[in-house]
This record gives C-alpha cells, structure tokens and sequence, in this order.
C-alpha cells in the first residue's frame, strides 16, 4: 500500500521501472496481449511489485490502476471481455456513459489512491482549464502545492478512471468533486495526453529525483489498424454529410488521438534517448484488422489480445534486457 508521504528519490540499488499506457478504448484488448506475455516472462510476478510507477490514459488509466491495486492480467482481460462490448454497443453518449459508469462501480467499488500498490498516475483533461488533471498516489509526485496534495484529489479510483475514459463527444463530461470541496469537469485524458510516457519520467525525474540512467521505461500502446468501415451507400444522407464534411467525428478524434500520440513519443525519443525504454505499439494492415476505439466484436476484440502477443514476441528480446 502507498501512503500519501512515500519517496522513491535518494540513491538506489535498483533502477526505477516505468509501465505507462496509452489511450484507445477498445483497443486495450492489444495492451493486454502485450501484458499478458510481460507478466509471464516474469515469472507470474504481479506487475505492481515491478514496476514502481504505473501510468495510464483511458483504457490505460482502466489497466493501470487495475494493475495498481494487485490485479493479474488475466482477470483484467476477464473484466474486458464482460465489460468493454456492453459498453461500446451502446449508440448514444449518454448511453456508454451510464454503462462506464456501471462498470467502473462494480469494478473498483470505493476504493480510493491510499489502496494501491505502487505509483499510479491516471491522466484526465481540465474541460475549463484546458490542461491535464493527474491522480496521484504520493506526495513525492507533487510538482509545488505539497501541503495541500491529496492522493487522487481525494477522489476515488473508480471517478478518476471514469473521467479519463470519457472521450467527449463519445461520452459524457464527467463533473467530480475533490477531497478538498471543489468542483472540476473532466474528459479523456487522450486529449493532453493520449501516450502519457512524459508525464512519467517527469515524475521519476523532478518528483522522485531520479538519474535518467535509473530508469526502465516500457511504454505500450494498442495498436495502428486500418480504418473500418462503419459508413455504408445505403444511407445516403450519412454518405454525403460524411462526403462533404470529409471526416466523421469519430475519425477526426481518432486521428487527434493518433497525432498526440506520436508526437508524444517522438519528444521522448528526442528528449529522452539516454534513458533505456521499449515502445511497443505495433501496426497492422491486414483489412481484416480494421477497427476503432468504439469496437463491440468480442471477436475482433479478442484478435487485438493476440496481435499483443505477436507484438511482445518481436520485441522480447529488448524487453528481457529491460526489465530482468
């Protein structure tokens, strides 16, 4: 459990490993693929006695407070596949967001960021603000304001995850109330960061006071996949309006997830090429692969798990020297 005055800065004998998630929705099932088989070279130890901060954007921020909280990778998976179709097979906003909302108060309860097991960082964006949100375990990961730091603002797990899972217009803002009485609006944190790698080694490096030399990054995303075609000539109103505004929203938001996402890691790559890291985030062009952040087919869904076991498999060799 981490309590809300922990540190991992001064010297150590062992580095500081990093797991950071991306956003995507649905395809989280590939995230899991890629974990399942991380999980397994290590012998079956819990990713949270691993690695010693965890960070995650909506799917990811689901995944890692999850793994957080001790949770293996096959019962994440096992909560994806109940969960994720009934959420995504809704039509309207409100909708999927009533069903995220039941999924993360069955899953989480009331846990809240003093139950955890390691760092956590769940990535939300401020509707008003304009910047992102982080829910934090430990003081040590305040940048300024310390004395008045609540791990997760006070709020729950399950609140905290919500919001970073809401990606607006696909779902409802989401209106939280912190520890300390005040009010915020909240939507996915894809939007600021969709790869939240930075914000990790930020923390690592200014909070924790790590050497950039401590660090063991594995970052993982949930694949590239060719667009579906969820348009059709039979509606011929849906046809031209798509025809002339030339994206769907749900495209233009998938590609404004896309771009942040790598840009994300390309600043890293640039920024950051001294500290050892693995960026697994393969692409697939087979037609058959084509999918989004809204898929509902279990059994697409389940094609994405194993397409993360292919991922880890041609990067294992990296990945043992990384993390054993």
């Amino acid at each position: 459990m981490i309590s809300g005055d922990d540190t991992l800065s001064g010297a150590s004998e062992k580095p500081c490993r990093i797991l950071s998630l991306d956003g995507g929705g649905a395809k989280g099932f590939y995230t899991l693929g890629v974990l399942a088989q991380v999980e397994a070279m290590l012998k079956g130890k819990l990713l949270c006695d691993h690695f010693d901060l965890i960070f995650g954007t909506s799917t990811g921020a689901i995944i890692a407070a999850l793994l957080s909280l001790g949770y293996k990778v096959e019962d994440i998976l096992s909560l994806y596949k109940q969960h994720v179709p009934t959420v995504m097979s809704n039509k309207t906003a409100a909708g999927r967001s009533e069903a995220l909302a039941v999924l993360a108060t069955e899953v989480f309860s009331d846990k809240d960021f003093m139950q955890v097991k390691t760092g956590v960082g769940i990535v939300a964006t401020h509707w008003l603000l304009e910047k992102p949100m982080i829910f934090k375990t430990s003081v040590a990961q305040a940048h300024g304001r310390k004395d008045t730091f609540l791990p997760g603002f006070g709020c729950k797990i399950a609140d905290a995850v919500r919001a970073s899972c809401s990606a607006y217009p696909f779902f409802d803002r989401v209106v939280l109330t912190t520890g300390q009485g005040v009010t915020v609006e909240l939507f996915d944190g894809g939007y600021c960061a969709n790869n939240p790698t930075l914000y990790a080694v930020a923390d690592a490096v200014k909070a924790y006071k790590k050497e950039y030399a401590d660090l063991r990054v594995l970052s993982v995303g949930v694949g590239i996949y060719p667009e579906p075609k969820r348009w059709t000539p039979t509606n011929v109103f849906m046809w031209a309006l798509k025809a002339c505004l030339g994206f769907t929203a749900l495209q233009l938001l998938q590609k404004t997830l896309n771009v942040n996402t790598t840009s994300m890691e390309q600043l890293r790559s640039i920024l950051f090429n001294d500290i050892q890291a693995v960026r697994i985030n393969d692409k697939f062009e087979q037609p058959e692969m084509a999918t989004d952040l809204l898929e509902a087919d279990l059994t697409k869904l389940n094609l994405l798990y194993q397409r993360g076991w292919e991922s880890f498999a041609d990067h294992e060799k990296a990945l043992r020297q990384l993390l054993l």
